[in-house]
């Protein structure tokens, strides 16, 4: 693998004991995959941030970088916390967990990193160019830099976006190089695609039969970024798709030669089957919107259902700081509180600890949510519309 004297020089230790262990790292890496080179990074997104999923391990390794004077040289933001860092005592976090999450986030600061604490960066002030080329660790986001946007990243883990930070660059394989960012298989979806869930249950039929490959859609006729959001963030957790065509929508779909390619269809039948295989509970505690984080338009159209109601059971909205500052201002937050429900900055129900604030059904429209909260959060599941939901929670 080609270094330059610089990078040989991070090697070499030249730049201190942090820098040499990441370039270590993202050497290795570049042997593993057979890169020939590193490639700079316009930006870094950086996951294994909520104590949930890092614990004392994960805590104890951040402080040593950060006591050890680590420092980020390329814009570098952070995935979800595992609370929301300002009003956790208000929606009832543990204090425990919190003390706890406040020291993880308290070494990412040291570390020069902008705690932007969302899995929608690209929503939040940090939204690349297309053929960027950058280093992001979580699934949906990197699903929708690929594919939505046109950038270039790898599904990066927590420590090697990390180091990819700290170094400015990152090995160039995988999705950094044209050939490997062509479709593998054909999906034609005859479906009715009317709602954003039923993207989200599209992405988790379709995660399940691609797996690693990179699927091209036809037959979708319009979604919006939201839905397209959803979609991806939906095959990244029932798979490990990382970018996805859709014909006539995203940018490098009609780049591409689908002749030979295997195919199958995603019909109303297994759509329903989707929304069926998801629900597990038809009764559930509390409805959460925002997996991946919602959107100011999202929020726009939870704020309209709310209006002048009042929700029974908890309801959350899940979104970034910077979207929910926008909502502020727009008076979307006061509506969804006058309404009896929350909108919660900086973390999701998948990574805050919900089964431990009391909390064993979960109603959601996302199809990544609804994958992982059985395994990740011990939850029960009722998996629909935003329509739906919204009546759950005001019966």
């Amino acid at each position: 693998m080609f270094l330059t004297e610089g990078q040989q020089g991070m090697l070499d230790g030249k730049e201190g004991e942090v820098v040499q262990r990441c370039m270590r790292l993202l050497v290795r890496l570049g042997e593993i995959y057979g890169a020939g080179e590193m490639i700079s990074i316009k930006s870094a997104q950086v996951a294994g941030v909520s104590y949930k999923t890092v614990g004392d391990p994960g805590l104890e390794f951040l402080q040593d970088f950060a006591g050890k004077g680590a420092k980020v040289v390329i814009p570098t933001f952070l995935n979800p916390a595992g609370m929301d860092l300002v009003d956790w005592e208000e929606l009832g976090f543990p204090k425990d967990f919190a003390e706890k999450q406040n020291q993880v986030i308290d070494a990412f600061r040291r570390m020069g990193i902008s705690i932007s604490a969302t899995c929608t960066p690209y929503l939040a002030g940090n939204r690349p160019l297309k053929g960027e080329h950058l280093a992001w660790s979580e699934s949906s986001a990197v699903s929708f830099a690929n594919s939505v946007i046109g950038a270039r990243t790898n599904r990066e883990g927590g420590p090697s976006s990390l180091a990819a930070a700290i170094c400015g660059f990152t090995p160039k394989y995988g999705l950094h190089l044209d050939e490997n960012r062509k479709p593998q298989l054909v999906i034609d979806v005859p479906a009715r695609m009317e709602k954003n869930s039923d993207f989200g249950a599209l992405g988790n039929w379709a995660g399940k039969k691609a797996g690693k490959k990179i699927p091209y859609f036809t037959g979708i006729k319009s979604a919006t970024e939201d839905q397209l959001k959803l979609l991806g963030a939906a095959m990244a957790a029932s798979g490990a798709v990382a970018m996805y065509h859709v014909r006539g929508i995203t940018p490098e779909a009609g780049n591409h030669d689908t002749s030979g390619l295997e195919r199958m269809e995603f019909t109303d039948k297994d759509k329903e089957d989707v929304y069926s295989a998801l629900s597990t509970t038809e009764h559930p505690q509390l409805i959460v919107f925002g997996c991946p984080h919602a959107s100011l338009d999202e929020i726009r159209e939870i704020a309209k259902r709310l209006k002048g109601k009042e929700v029974k059971k908890q309801l959350w909205v899940c979104t970034s700081r910077a979207v929910k500052e926008k909502a502020g201002k727009e008076g979307l937050v006061n509506i969804i509180r006058e309404a009896g429900g929350h909108v919660v900055a900086d973390t999701c129900m998948v990574v805050a600890p919900i089964e431990q604030m009391g909390f064993t059904s979960t109603g959601v429209n996302s199809g990544k949510a609804a994958a992982y909260l059985p395994g990740f959060c011990k939850q029960k599941v009722m998996f629909r519309d935003i329509g739906k939901l919204i009546e759950e929670a005001l019966s």
